[in-house]
């Protein structure tokens, strides 16, 4: 019996050792990380931003970060029949007009939870 409680003793204290370990790497990451946020995040999101102010009036595709996804505009905005229009920009909303052949909407999308932005080219011009 004393033989079955030294092994589950040298397990926990293995196990101890390799989780004391990783918390140790997480944390040191997480200063890494915590470094970086304030650099490259405010660079990408102000060259984001200065190409929105040049492409006020023009139809563009609006592609969204994984879970802030706009159902309207990937509905309708970006498809073939439909446009997004952006009418105003500042640091951090887009005003943008989604029409559809059925409606016309404004709204109002914040410049986080915009991956990318790209003119969208119609029929007329790749002929």
């Amino acid at each position: 019996m004393e033989y079955i409680g030294f092994v589950f003793g040298i397990f926990g204290l293995l196990a101890y050792l390799e989780v004391s370990s990783l918390k140790k790497r997480i944390d040191a990451l997480e200063r890494e990380l915590g470094g970086m946020k304030g650099t490259s995040y405010h660079e990408e999101k102000a060259s984001l931003v200065k190409t929105v102010r040049e492409y006020i009036g023009q139809n563009i595709e609006i592609i969204f970060k994984e879970d802030q996804a706009d159902s309207d505009v990937i509905s309708f905005g970006n498809s073939k029949y439909g446009s997004n229009i952006i009418l105003d920009a500042d640091k951090d909303w887009l005003l943008v007009r989604i029409e559809s052949p059925k409606k016309t909407t404004e709204k109002l999308i914040r410049v986080e939870s915009v991956e990318r932005i790209s003119l969208k080219h119609s029929a007329a011009d790749k002929s």
